[in-house]
């Protein structure tokens, strides 16, 4: 599940770098698209972000009624089909169509993922796991750097996104053989049954969650409604403004590095050689931080990687020798990129089951809001001439303002108990409310974190 999860996210950060690598070629090439400016340049960048806007809130409202493993085949096989469609454009109108068409897949499989990992993932594990999968995203970066150094000058641009169409040849089959539903979804729509079998496929414990439920209780509101009670809106305000800043940084820096830098003197293959250091930079950094986040939280972390990016980010333009700017680049990775793998895991770790699936859906969603206007701001700052410093500036205040909005939010639950029941050892029986009386479970049957908690039947209770 985990390496579907990251192979997805992998073509979702191969779909965001590889416009980056192919503006230079549209800029200076008319044959291409027709003249392109580099305020065109920046719409045509935003419209995928767009996209990504509408299939991050279409997976919100529609996981919870289809089912997590549904939504990631469906728009798995959309982006890829997407991604090869958008190789026969031979217009920036066509191309810009394309690319938001493109963008509905890559946003729904974003928000989706980071549920499933959440709800699969064992405690104590979730951040390292949710960096696995999202680490995914700066690996498809490095891969789009890497090909169009090897492919770009010579075959142009049109390969790179037939690459970009390859899951559905091989990953697509993947998902539809292995990937399971989720136990808690299948349980939140009364499956009950399915939910045990799935559990004892995969080997992955049941949880059944105490209060917080995986539905909404009496008076409680579930879903997109859930965020806007009181329990969670202004987190969720302060929630989608972090992912806003940092995806302004992600999108706007892998849009526009390798113009920005080439701008400075750098040919072609150095200004590729930083989008490269970028991202890989990002890899090490999130997995790194994501077990730092483990012990102390990833609120502070996540705070203390925009400040990073904001100090590399006011540096870069300063003169420094080479290899120098290459670990700027390399600093200013961890704290774009790799601080948005972290936010993913910070946001479907903070909210309760009822609503996790909209409230990752809403920063998806929001965030790419930033997204869009990143390449945009980097269009009009290259059209107006502004010089590099100043443009490295403006994104170093995005990551201050980043760093100043996730440190604000505070959890709003209570305290989310849960007992592990092993699938193997024989499942909890669950029924309906007042049929069922409190039951004693041997120690052995459960895992060494569990407590009392109820069940999904009010009158039941498992005690050890």
């Amino acid at each position: 599940m985990v390496t579907i999860c990251a192979l997805a996210m992998l073509f979702d950060g191969y779909d965001l770098v590889v416009y980056g690598t192919v503006v230079p070629l549209f800029l200076r090439d008319p044959s291409q698209l027709g003249r392109v400016t580099p305020e065109l340049a920046g719409q045509l960048g935003s419209y995928a972000l767009v996209g990504v806007l509408v299939g991050a809130l279409i997976a919100g409202a529609v996981s919870d009624i289809i089912g997590r493993r549904r939504l990631m085949i469906v728009n798995i096989a959309w982006f890829s089909i997407g991604m090869g469609l958008t190789t026969f454009a031979t217009s920036a109108l066509a191309f810009g169509i394309l690319r938001f068409l493109t963008g509905i897949g890559v946003g729904a499989l974003v928000a989706t993922a980071g549920a499933i990992v959440a709800e699969f993932a064992p405690p104590g594990r979730r951040h390292v796991y949710n960096a696995i999968v999202y680490c995914g995203v700066p690996a498809g970066g490095v891969m789009a750097s890497l090909l169009a150094l090897a492919v770009r000058d010579q075959f142009g641009w049109r390969p790179l996104f037939w690459f970009g169409a390859l899951p559905f040849l091989f990953l697509l089959p993947m998902a539809i053989a292995k990937l399971p539903e989720s136990p808690l979804w299948l349980q939140s729509r009364g499956r009950v049954e399915e939910a045990r079998a799935a559990a004892q496929r995969t080997g992955v414990p049941l949880v059944e969650h105490a209060q917080a439920g995986v539905s909404a209780g009496p008076g409680e509101r579930a879903g997109f409604g859930a965020l806007v009670g009181k329990q969670y809106f202004l987190p969720t305000v302060f929630l989608g403004l972090m992912s806003f800043s940092g995806l302004l940084l992600t999108y706007g820096l892998n849009t526009w590095l390798p113009e920005i830098m080439g701008q400075n003197g750098f040919g072609p293959s150095y200004s590729l050689v930083f989008l490269l250091v970028l991202n890989l930079g990002a890899i090490v950094g999130a997995v790194s931080a994501s077990s730092f986040a483990e012990r102390v939280g990833p609120q502070w972390v996540i705070s203390g990687t925009f400040v990073m990016a904001a100090v590399a980010l006011v540096a870069l333009p300063l003169g420094f020798p080479f290899p120098v700017l290459l670990a700027l680049v390399a600093v200013a990775g961890v704290g774009t990129i790799g601080t948005q793998v972290l936010v993913y895991g910070f946001v479907a770790n903070f909210y309760e089951s009822r609503a996790r699936g909209a409230g990752v859906a809403w920063c998806a969603g929001f965030g790419r809001l930033g997204g869009i206007v990143g390449p945009l701001v980097g269009g009009m700052l290259m059209g107006a001439g502004i010089g590099i410093g100043q443009a490295f500036q403006l994104f170093a205040v995005a990551a201050v303002f980043g760093a100043i909005v996730t440190a604000l939010p505070r959890p709003a639950r209570r305290a989310e108990q849960s007992a592990v029941v092993d699938p193997d050892a024989g499942a909890v029986p669950l029924g309906p409310a007042g049929e069922q009386p409190a039951l004693e479970m041997p120690a052995d049957r459960l895992a060494p974190t569990s407590t009392t908690v109820g069940m999904t039947d009010p009158g039941a209770t498992v005690t050890r």
